[in-house]
């Protein structure tokens, strides 16, 4: 009888601290300003533009790829993200890394591209066409 009630008790345990690691992850606040970022040494969604001029970095042997990202108020932080660049990077409006901000870089854990989607586009025709200006 008392191993049953230990057994449940070791279950609702490793439920409660199996949510509490999956809050904590779901928790996770986008910030746009790299100053902000900086500061906070927590893990964070940063929003921002590859900064093309700077162009991109991949090192084969230790299996990483870097480059520069700029917020809004012009402020550039370099990422280094260990795996490999997404296909779409070089196309991207915009990019998204998760990660933590410590030892003079980014360290993404994970990046996200948004590229410039083909339905916007056809949008963008139809409205020319419907408001008389297609030729």
């Amino acid at each position: 009888m008392k191993n049953k009630y230990i057994f449940g008790g070791i279950i609702i345990v490793v439920f409660l601290g199996l949510m509490g690691y999956l809050f904590t992850q779901s928790n996770i606040q986008y910030e746009e300003d790299f100053i902000k970022v900086k500061e906070l040494g927590k893990t964070v969604k940063a929003t921002g533009q590859w900064v093309k001029e700077k162009n991109y970095k991949i090192d084969k042997e230790n299996k990483t790829f870097s480059f520069y990202l700029q917020d809004a108020k012009g402020v550039e932080m370099k990422v280094l993200y260990n795996g490999t660049m997404p296909n779409n990077f070089e196309s991207a409006l915009s990019v998204v890394v998760t990660g933590q901000y410590r030892d003079g870089y980014f360290h993404a854990k994970e990046i996200l591209t948004k590229c410039p989607s083909k339905y916007e586009e056809e949008f963008k025709e139809q409205q020319l066409k419907t408001s008389g200006i297609w030729f």
